[in-house]
Order: structure tokens, then C-alpha cells, then sequence
């Protein structure tokens, strides 16, 4: 594999990139399966359903992009779809109206209700059945280093928007 003057990948670090990559492939294949055929809804949908279930309060547009790491457009898109739904809500923030809020509905919570057992039982078959607690424990240790480092720069929907050229600011 060509590295165009970066630093190569050693080859451990090569397959473990590469089978990682794979396997969380493979998982959110069948994760998107399971959702679809039980609530006829997509992964992402899922995960702005679980952020919603998961708060004690609305969230801003802003806060569900950063915590399911989607860009503020395909978020709006995937927003208005669950709106259309009736599985949220979306309002102006009364702080500021250049934000918008998100609640979760009813029919939202049920159909995360609905779904989440289904989710759990997929990720507990190709997840964790092959794997000890020790290596459970393990994999959350270093999942949650890589996850920290890579969070510790801001998501693409948290970084301040570039002005094009001749707005007014």
C-alpha cells in the first residue's frame, strides 16, 4: 500500500486497522437490518432515538450531531424524516432562536422501546458472545482511549462554520 511520504502502517497495525474496520462493517450491517425490518428505521435514525431516549431533557440540533458524529445537513434531513414520523419534535430554542430543539415523542420513545431488544441481541450474538469478560473489559478500555483521543478534537458538526467569501458575519 502506497503512503505518498506518511508514515506507513506496520503490518499488525495494518491488519488490526483493517479487521476492525471490517467488523464494525459487518455488525452495523446487521444492526441496520434488524432496525429496519423491526421499526423501519436506519441506524443513524436509531442512534438520534437513543440520544433522545438517553437525556433527561430536549437537545439542540448541534448536541445530536456531535453525539452521533453526522454532518449538520444530513442530520436536518434524518430530523425531518423522524418529524414526519411523528417520532420527534423540532422547535426553536427559546434562548436562542437560531437553534433548534429536539424532543423525542411518544410514538418516538415507544419505537425505541420496540426496537432496543432486538439491537441488544444483535450486538450481544456478534459482539460479545465470542469474546470473555476479561476481553470485554479490555476492548472497552481501549475502545474508550481511541474514542477519547479522537474526541478530543472537535467533530466536524462542532467546528465553527466557514463563512464564505462576502457574507455578512
Amino acid at each position: 500500500m502506497t503512503t505518498s511520504g506518511a508514515r506507513p502502517l506496520d503490518p499488525g497495525q495494518l491488519e488490526t486497522y483493517f479487521a476492525l474496520m471490517e467488523a464494525v462493517s459487518l455488525l452495523q450491517h446487521h444492526v441496520e437490518q434488524q432496525l429496519r425490518a423491526e421499526g423501519g428505521i436506519s441506524y443513524v435514525q436509531f442512534q438520534l432515538l437513543a440520544r433522545l431516549a438517553d437525556s433527561d431533557r430536549p437537545l439542540t440540533m448541534t448536541q445530536l450531531a456531535d453525539g452521533v458524529v453526522y454532518s449538520r445537513s444530513g442530520l436536518t434531513y434524518q430530523a425531518g424524516l423522524l418529524e414526519k414520523a411523528g417520532l420527534i419534535t423540532r422547535s426553536t430554542f427559546p434562548d436562542d432562536e437560531r437553534a433548534t430543539v429536539v424532543t423525542l415523542t411518544e410514538k418516538g420513545a415507544a419505537l425505541f422501546e420496540r426496537v432496543l431488544p432486538g439491537h441488544i441481541e444483535v450486538s450481544r450474538r456478534l459482539l460479545f458472545e465470542p469474546l470473555s469478560a476479561t476481553d470485554v473489559r479490555h476492548l472497552g478500555e481501549v475502545m474508550t482511549r481511541v474514542r477519547d483521543h479522537m474526541r478530543a478534537r472537535p467533530p466536524r458538526s462542532a467546528a465553527p462554520r466557514k463563512r464564505r467569501p462576502g457574507t455578512a458575519r
